[in-house]
This record gives structure tokens, sequence and C-alpha cells, in this order.
């Protein structure tokens, strides 16, 4: 397990595979996701079944947050596409039950696995990819250091609007001196 404060990350397994199924086809939660089709649970369990043959540090996460005595599964997080040259990897979240958000649990989750990611698995950069309407995920991301490093002009169509994707980037400095305790680049987000 990888605790932060407020959620705790864990290996996925085949019983949250309806969850995931769930939130996939919620339109507003697959608003700010790549998956742009709906999607059947003989599908994700395709998905579960190749993740398992992946090395374990690029085998996704599920996000539980504490309820009662035990935990609630509310997302899921990963990091992939690792550069093992130059010690970088893409980052990815989604919490998908919606009474979750705005709670801080993403941003909490996004700690919990930026530790691991500079601490546990030693890499230097962490960047992720985010559509520009996504006001939200993007407070989050700067709430924990990252920086815009650059843009694919309108190469993501939404609801027949064409948006940007920003990428963004965290070095393993950076989130030594920004990330950790909330602070990026020098003010409070």
């Amino acid at each position: 397990m990888i605790y932060g404060a407020k959620v705790r990350l864990r290996a996925v397994e085949r019983s949250d595979l309806p969850r995931y199924v769930a939130w996939l086809n919620d339109p507003e939660v697959r608003r700010g996701l790549a998956q742009v089709f709906p999607l059947s649970l003989a599908q994700e369990e395709k998905w579960f079944e190749s993740s398992l043959a992946l090395p374990r540090e690029e085998q996704p996460l599920a996000i539980e947050v504490r309820q009662g005595r035990g935990w609630l599964h509310i997302g899921g997080c990963g990091l992939f596409r690792f550069d093992r040259l130059a010690h970088n990897a893409e980052l990815g979240i989604v919490i998908g039950e919606k009474s979750r958000w705005g709670k801080g649990h993403g941003t909490d989750a996004m700690r919990a696995l930026l530790e691991h990611a500079f601490g546990t698995l030693n890499l230097h950069r962490v960047y992720l990819r985010v559509h520009e309407s996504n006001a939200r995920a993007i407070r989050v991301y700067q709430r924990t250091g990252f920086i815009e490093e650059g843009r694919f002009r309108q190469d993501h169509l939404a609801d027949g609007t064409y948006e940007d994707t920003l990428i963004m980037g965290l070095l393993r400095t950076e989130w030594g001196a920004a990330g950790r305790d909330g602070r990026a680049h020098g003010k409070d987000v």
C-alpha cells in the first residue's frame, strides 16, 4: 500500500472492474479522459488481464478513502510510458466517484503517487496530459507543483469543439521544493 494523508493506493483487483466500467461510462467522468467511447465489462477485463503482464511499477493503482472502519474505492491512478534511460514516466489519474470530487482526494492521491515516483522509483521527471477545459484537474496539478511545458493545439474534440491538450511536467527537484507541501513554485495555490 501507498498511503497519503486522506487516501491509500493499492493494486487494482478484478472485483474493482465493475466500478471502473460504471465510471468510464459516465460522460461527466469521461469528459476529462482520453476515453471517448462507452466501455463494456469484457473490454475492461481484457485491459485488466493485459495490465497484469506489465512491469510492477507500470501496473495501475486503485485510490481508496477511509469510510468507517473500511476503505471505499473512488478512482484510479498510475504511471506509464516509462523511459528508463531518462528516468521519466507519464502519470494518469481519475476520481470516478463524483460524490468525492472537490474534497482533496485527487490532490492527496497525486502527492502519494509522486512521492512514490520520485522516492521509491527514483524518477527524474513525471509528466501528464490534460485537456485545457479540465480546470479542476489543472488546479490539482498546479497545486502539486506541475508546470505547463507545452501544448498540442486543438488536438482534442470535445462536444463538437476542438481544444488544446496541455503537457505539464514536474522534476524531482521541483517536487522537493514545491509539491510536497502544496506550494507550487513559491506561491500558494
